[in-house]
């Protein structure tokens, strides 16, 4: 998929570039105007297609700098979580598409090592690029390679223990390895100035490490006592000026704070570490989240993640909501769920405003714990909240929730501790394609002893499900819900307690059954009145569980009727369908000839693109629902039309 460039008269510079090797023939003094342009290209082409701005903005200048430095694709350059790397899109042989990005057939949203090959690593979710890197590095000294390997990774992913995990093992290893920390929130350095930028040039220039060599190799000669305190003197002088105490600690050579949209200061700083022989070195990088465009400086988020929008205003385009969305439905349960217990309490992990508990801690502030980019620390400080009687909602994007997934097994479920998981984002969710939807947590939690895991039809539902998980206290819970607004059905003042592992029967048929769990039971109904309108009889039915099963409803529904249909929208392996399958063969019900059908989403990773056109591609709309219950009794099935 191909779309227009915008008009490039005013970016001349940047329309000579394009591939890095172009950039890197370009003059020093030309780079300032080459970063404004490519900051007024990113500006322009996220307008059209939305997605992440901010971040992008903040590394335009770091962008050109290190592009520069380095001899990419040879250079190995990793973008942690890739939210910052349209501008690094647009220098790479992407320009011509970056106005499809996000958008089916076009560019990803993040890194793909698919996408190019200045992409060395894919990333969705957070805090993984120095372990890659690491690993880059350590199979370029086994091959007996000379390139450099190069990760950015921002202080928000710095909060994982993951970086600290593959931090500690680079300095063991004392591979060379270049980590810049792109500190965007001013949450670890002061402000940074001339003073700072010259003495991070200093320590990162060949004469202080010549004289910081000899320095140690005289004290070497010295009794262990002096050279001990030689080395901790610099360590502790170098941490009085520049900070950085805490990264020396973990054997990284610490250079920094440097002002990251400064050039005259990058550039320096940037050719002195490619060109040092140490082991690993972090460069602290000061940016500004949203840099040089107004409207993103001035917002609260920096527009992080931004739908499209007028450039000129900043004014956001947005369609008018027909109903809230599940992430505040959720949210203002919870808050009337507190108002009556004071035992609850909420999780999240630097996500408050992507789960809605940004609504919670303005009620309950007191109750309201975002431990930052630590899912493992989350589910394991909930637990320990439920030890002590405490009430906790783990609030995660079902995605991210994998990345604890050892904590929820031994801390949570088989101590049978009443944590409450509010999983956002189940199932597909469009343009954040296959790094962010919610597919295997059916499947990951459904195994579980002891765990009741729902999923509800509608918002209401939800408020039903967030009752009952705040009243259930024997054992671990979990309710998944979609992206995005529900389908307008009118919401209940409080939600009433379900009875654990019972559904419920919406429309009563004769001939098919059509038995789904989650959001999808709209389709159901749609797909009912289409079989109606041919002759046939179905019933639909709202398992409303997963786990555990209406035994009862199933097997009634399996004895009743000549086809049963189970409807899904997560990973067929280990899911809902495969769990009724289960039963069913148990219960020796598929012996009487039942015919069966399980519609999941398709074995594979889904691309991003409209979340509608992403239904119809699984097969899980209306029209294709219909059309595997005409199948499986026989009849003639035109192709279902696909958009």
């Amino acid at each position: 998929m191909r779309a227009p460039l915008a008009d490039t008269s005013s970016t001349p510079l940047l329309d000579s570039v394009r591939v890095p090797a172009d950039l890197r023939a370009l003059p020093e003094d030309r780079l300032p105007q080459l970063a404004d342009e490519l900051r007024s290209e990113t500006i322009d082409a996220v307008s059209v297609t939305g997605g992440h701005l901010g971040a992008g903005l903040g590394v335009v200048e770091l962008t050109v700098a290190l592009h520069h430095v380095f001899d990419t694709p040879k250079d190995r350059l990793i973008w942690d979580v890739g939210h910052q790397c349209y501008p690094h899109k647009i220098l790479t042989s992407r320009r011509d598409r970056i106005r499809t990005l996000r958008r089916g057939g076009g560019l990803s949203g993040f890194t793909n090592r698919a996408e190019s090959e200045y992409d060395p690593f894919g990333a969705g979710h957070s805090s993984t690029s120095i372990s890659a890197g690491l690993g880059m590095a350590v199979a370029r000294d086994l091959k007996g390679a000379d390139n450099r390997v190069v990760c950015v990774i921002g202080d928000g992913a710095m909060s994982a223990g993951m970086a600290y995990e593959a931090m500690n093992n680079a300095g063991g290893l004392n591979s060379r390895l270049i980590v810049i920390l792109n500190d965007n929130d001013m949450s670890i350095a002061p402000p940074t100035g001339a003073m700072s930028a010259y003495l991070a040039r200093l320590v990162s220039g060949r004469t202080y490490l010549s004289l910081r060599d000899i320095g140690r190799g005289l004290a070497k000669r010295l009794p262990k006592f002096v050279e001990r305190g030689a080395a901790r003197a610099e360590e502790y002088a170098r941490g009085w000026a520049m900070g950085g105490t805490l990264f020396e600690e973990l054997g990284f050579f610490y250079v920094g704070p440097i002002d990251g949209h400064n050039l005259d200061h990058l550039l320096p700083v940037l050719k002195n570490v490619r060109d040092a022989e140490l082991g690993p070195i972090l460069v602290h990088v000061v940016t500004q989240k949203g840099k040089g465009y107004a409207p993103a400086e001035a917002s609260a988020d920096k527009y992080h993640g931004v739908s499209a929008f007028d450039v000129v205003s900043g004014a956001q385009t947005k369609s008018s909501a027909n109903a809230p969305t599940y992430t505040r439905v959720f949210a203002e349960s919870l808050i009337r769920e507190a108002e009556a217990d004071d035992r609850i309490v909420a999780i999240t992990a630097a996500m408050p405003g992507g789960t809605g508990l940004d609504l919670f801690a303005k009620a309950y502030p007191e109750r309201t714990f975002d431990v930052g980019i630590a899912e493992q620390h989350a589910v394991t400080f909930a637990a320990g909240l439920a030890t002590e009687g405490m009430r906790p909602f783990c609030a995660l994007y079902s995605t991210f929730l994998q990345r604890a997934y050892d904590q929820v097994v031994h801390d949570v479920a088989i101590q049978k501790l009443p944590v409450r998981f509010a999983l956002d984002r189940a199932g597909l969710v469009g343009a954040d394609g296959a790094t962010h939807a919610g597919l295997y947590d059916l499947a990951y939690l459904g195994c579980l002893p002891d765990f009741v895991v729902m999923a509800p039809a509608d918002e209401a539902e939800l408020v039903h499900m967030v009752a009952t998980a705040a009243a259930y206290d024997e054992g671990p819970s979990a309710f998944r819900y979609p992206r995005g607004e529900g389908v307008g059905v009118e919401l209940p003042a409080r939600g009433h307690v379900l009875e654990i592992g019972r559904g419920r029967v919406v429309r009563e048929g004769a001939t098919v059954a059509l038995l789904s769990l989650g959001t999808r039971l709209r389709a159901a109904t749609d797909a009912a009145e289409e079989l109606a309108l041919k002759g046939v009889s179905t019933t639909v039915a709202d398992a409303r569980f997963m786990k555990p099963l209406d035994r009862d409803l199933i097997l009634r529904l399996a004895r009743e009727h000549e086809v049963l249909i189970t409807i899904e929208e997560a990973a067929p392996a280990g899911g809902f369908g495969a769990t009724v399958l289960q039963l069913l063969a148990t219960e020796g019900v598929l012996d009487r000839g039942l015919k069966i059908r399980t519609l999941a989403l398709p074995d594979r990773f889904i691309d991003h693109d409209k979340p509608e056109r992403q239904i119809i591609e699984a097969g899980l709309d209306a029209k294709s629902i219909a059309a595997a219950a005409l199948g499986a009794l026989g009849r003639e099935v035109r192709p279902a039309l696909r958009a």
